[in-house]
């Protein structure tokens, strides 16, 4: 990746919080992350796509630095239509909120998503199919707290068709798998499933390794359903290391400071205490550089850094957790082989196929198109039509 230009030097003369908020709205595009935002925005414009595109990672790999740059990039495809079609809301992003009870607020998430489609410019008047959503005499968008979970559902159904986005974007989505038994867990997903079948909008849930459970629920969900996996850089990858280290230069020169500090040297250090997560990285610099310009420094030292570091047991705690879902995906060649046995097929694939990739078809159809082609064996020919009733060919 190229290594953008330091940070514009007359951010120096500014203010404590204007440095920090440069620094906390400076992103790095890396490979991992426009790969699988590329195929995030692939899967969208395919002619039959997936009803759900699941989105899944590390915790702090940039799931929503990810899910911003889907916006972006679907509101800019949809700038042309927006200048004649005045109701329609390209994408619209919600967050699945945590509970502190086993089931999950539906209520509360219909409630929020029908905010988010809210555009205060447009004044054309929405039927929501309910007295309990709507707009008041100001023209102010209204949800009466009496109103029940099935109204707001149908609200939420009818502002989706009325504003035909492109795509639903429901971020920190494993909060929805938290209820007391995998019944519930099944309901949540019809749920989704079938406000996808009713409204035609295509719903992608950003989440941790958690988002796992959600995949193979059924085999009508599965069919449906496009797997993409966000992940962390490798230590023991080559191509990796150097990724990595080139994202952290980036942002040591985007460090607003009087003195480029030289985080290459510390990059080991600064691997250990993200993980290989390049949003963990930019939150423990972000923490590191606060403290920096309280303390008037000229530049960004190792000091900083250790004040600012998680512990060695939160580290290994969210280490633990990935290596787990990292695990299940490194399964996938072996269930491979037994989906082939299963099926009475013993010859093996030209290629291998990574579980995260299994669900594309563009990406393997691409990878089969570039495998080498298979070797002949010597003496033995090809297949072909013999003729019947006794009468070799040529006979006199």
């Amino acid at each position: 990746m190229s290594i953008s230009a330091s940070f514009p030097r007359s951010l120096l003369e500014k203010t404590q919080e204007d440095k920090l908020a440069y620094f906390l709205s400076y992103r790095a595009a890396h490979p991992h992350l426009i790969e699988a935002t590329d195929r995030v925005i692939r899967t969208i414009q395919e002619p039959a796509g997936a009803s759900f595109i699941f989105v899944y990672g590390p915790s702090g790999i940039g799931k929503t630095t990810m899910r911003l740059r889907v916006e972006q990039m679907l509101i800019k495809q949809a700038l042309p239509t927006l200048e004649t079609d005045r109701c329609h809301i390209p994408v619209v992003s919600v967050e699945a909120v945590g509970t502190e009870s086993t089931q999950f607020n539906w209520k509360d998430y219909f409630t929020r998503s029908l905010i988010s489609l809210e555009e205060p410019l447009i004044d054309y008047k929405v039927h929501y199919g309910s007295r309990g959503v709507r707009r008041n005499n100001q023209g102010e968008f209204t949800i009466d707290p009496k109103i029940t979970s099935p109204e707001l559902r149908l609200a939420f159904e009818n502002a989706l068709k009325y504003r035909r986005p492109k795509a639903f974007l429901i971020d920190e989505a494993q909060h929805m798998q938290k209820m007391a038994s995998g019944r519930r867990l099944q309901d949540n997903l019809d749920c989704l499933k079938s406000l996808a079948n009713l409204t035609g909008v295509q719903h992608v849930l950003f989440g941790t390794y958690e988002l796992l459970m959600f995949r193979n629920l059924s085999a009508q969900l599965s069919r449906r359903t496009v797997d993409i996996h966000f992940p962390r850089y490798q230590a023991g990858i080559s191509d990796d290391v150097e990724v990595f280290m080139s994202v952290l230069l980036t942002f040591q020169r985007h460090l607003p400071v009087e003195e480029e500090p030289d985080l290459l040297a510390l990059w080991e250090y600064c691997y250990a205490g993200s993980l290989g997560c390049i949003g963990i990285l930019k939150d423990w610099l972000t923490r590191a550089l606060k403290v920096s310009l309280d303390e008037g420094a000229k530049t960004l030292t190792l000091k900083h850094l250790k004040q600012r570091a998680w512990s060695v047991a939160q580290l290994q705690t969210m280490l633990k957790e990935i290596q787990e879902g990292e695990k299940q995906l490194t399964e996938g060649a072996e269930k491979h082989k037994q989906l082939y046995q299963s099926l009475g097929l013993t010859e093996e694939l030209p290629i291998e196929l990574n579980n995260s990739l299994s669900n594309n078809a563009n990406d393997l159809q691409e990878k089969v198109s570039k495998s080498p082609g298979r070797k002949k064996n010597v003496g033995k020919r090809n297949p072909k039509r013999d003729p019947v009733g006794g009468v070799e060919p040529n006979a006199s």
